[in-house]
C-alpha cells in the first residue's frame, strides 16, 4: 500500500511514519498543501491521510480540488476540532473518514486498512486461499496452520497481488506499492528479488505469482 501523510507537526508525522513502516506501508510526507499537490501530480496513492489545519490553508480545499477533478482517492481527515459541523463540513467534502486528534495509532492503522480494503472490493480483514490465509490486520500469513514468516515488504508486496488477484499488476504500480519516495537507491531489480523470495515462500500453497512478460505479475489461486 501507498499512503501520502499530509502533517505539519513533524513529531506527529513521525510518530505516524515509523508506525506505517513497521506495518509495511510505503508512506510519503508532505507538510503543505503545496508539497501534498505536488505528490499527488505525480504518484497515485491508495489512501491519503490529510490533516486540516495546515501552514497554507486548510485540507479540505485540497479534499474540494481532488473530488471536483474525479479523484476518488480514499481521505482520512485529521482534525484537533471537535465540534459536529466540523466533521459534517469535512465528510461533506468527499472526506472518507476522519479522526480527531489525539488518537491511537492502532486506530489510526485501522482505519486506514479498513478504506484500503473497500477501496479494493474486499471486506473481510481475513481471506481463505485455498490451503492459505491472509490477515492484512493481524499481519498473519498461514499455510494450513503453520504460519509463514515474511518482511514486511513481502507481506506489502503479496497483499497487493492478493488484493488484485486474477488481474495482472504492473511492475511499475508494485514497485510504488512497496517504496516510497525515499527508498531513492532502490530499483527494479530489487522488485524482482522480493518476487522471487515470496514465491520460495509460498511453495506447496495454492497461490501462484505468474509472470506476464513484459506486463507484471499475475497472482491465482487453486481451488
Amino acid at each position: 500500500m501507498r499512503l501520502l501523510l499530509v502533517e505539519d507537526t513533524f513529531d506527529m508525522a513521525e510518530a505516524i511514519m515509523i508506525r506505517l513502516d513497521r506495518s509495511g506501508i510505503a508512506c510519503d510526507l508532505a507538510r503543505t498543501l503545496e508539497q501534498a499537490r505536488a505528490c499527488i501530480g505525480v504518484q497515485h496513492y491508495d489512501v491519503i491521510v490529510l490533516d486540516i489545519n495546515l501552514p497554507d490553508g486548510l485540507g479540505t480545499e485540497l479534499l474540494k480540488e481532488m473530488r471536483s477533478r474525479g479523484d476518488r482517492t480514499p481521505v482520512l481527515m485529521l482534525t484537533a476540532e471537535f465540534s459536529v459541523d466540523d466533521r459534517v463540513s469535512s465528510l461533506n467534502s468527499g472526506a472518507d473518514d476522519y479522526l480527531v486528534k489525539p488518537f491511537d495509532h492502532r486506530e489510526l492503522e485501522a482505519r486506514i486498512r479498513a478504506l484500503y480494503r473497500r477501496e479494493q472490493g474486499d471486506k473481510a480483514e481475513e481471506l481463505t486461499l485455498g490451503n492459505l490465509t491472509f490477515n492484512a490486520s493481524a499481519r498473519v500469513v498461514r499455510l494450513e496452520d503453520s504460519p509463514i514468516n515474511l518482511t514486511r515488504r513481502e507481506f506489502s508486496l503479496l497483499e497487493i497481488l492478493i488484493r488484485n488477484r486474477g488481474r495482472t499488476v504492473s511492475k511499475e504500480r508494485l514497485f510504488e506499492g512497496i517504496f516510497s519516495f525515499d527508498d531513492t537507491d532502490v530499483s527494479m531489480n530489487a522488485l524482482e528479488l522480493y518476487v522471487a523470495r515470496l514465491r520460495k515462500k509460498l511453495a506447496g500453497s495454492s497461490i501462484r505469482i505468474e509472470t506476464q512478460r513484459g506486463l507484471g505479475y499475475k497472482l491465482d489461486a487453486d481451488a
